[in-house]
């Protein structure tokens, strides 16, 4: 597996998100091919990365002619994403943080994989992502998936310590379902578009997929 370090100790310590890799990650696999589907049906031409991490994603999506720019919290991140991709405009900021200026109502699509699950305050890629759009713009969400089923699975086994790694800085905080995902789209001012989940059969889905348009 392609993990970082963040994610390959189940008890970790430490002041941001620690990248250690370049490589894609396993759920950048997943989910490239929704998001490439998407990007090219709706038309996009300029898209910001929210939550980049060490911008493997950012610069594969970049390829498809897009113009591209990452934001992130992480130091090590940006650090990696930078040095890897310097075509690519990566800048670090936490995400309760307005955008700069000249990021405003500059995009087509916003993004965001894997985020939104570590975020204490998850309307915050909401706010980041309208101050970033353009009228009638995309917001797309990944985040790891739970249902009833899933959720039923990981009881039986006794796999919730492993799957939320509460020992672990900077892991999962927060759980969402289509149902409460989708909620929080709508109050945030979006209309859910479609629904994708990836890996996995449905039920037992390691993550989903949210696009959204910005309501006028």
């Amino acid at each position: 597996m392609n993990t970082t370090k963040t994610d390959r100790e189940l008890s970790l310590a430490a002041q941001e998100f620690v990248w250690d890799t370049s490589n894609h990650t396993d759920v950048h696999k997943l989910v490239m091919p929704v998001l490439m589907k998407w990007i090219r049906t709706d038309k996009t031409e300029q898209l910001l990365d929210l939550g980049c991490g060490n911008g493997a994603l950012t610069f594969s999506l970049s390829k498809l002619g897009l113009k591209c720019a990452g934001l992130d919290h992480s130091a090590s991140g940006i650090q990696l994403a930078s040095n890897n991709y310097p075509e690519i405009d990566f800048f670090q900021s936490a995400m309760d943080l307005p955008l700069p200026s000249a990021f405003n109502s500059k995009y087509d699509t916003v993004l965001s994989v894997e985020v939104i699950e570590h975020l204490m305050a998850p309307r915050q890629i909401f706010e980041r992502a309208k101050e970033a759009l353009k009228p009638d713009g995309y917001l797309v969400i990944s985040t790891p998936y739970h249902g009833y089923f899933k959720n039923l699975a990981l009881a039986i086994t006794n796999s919730f310590d492993m799957h939320w790694h509460p020992l672990r800085d900077f892991g999962h905080i927060k759980f969402f379902s289509k149902k409460t995902l989708t909620q929080l789209f709508d109050e945030q001012g979006f209309e859910v578009i479609e629904f994708k989940r990836v890996g996995r059969i449905p039920i037992f889905a390691k993550s989903m997929i949210v696009k959204g348009r910005l309501k006028n």
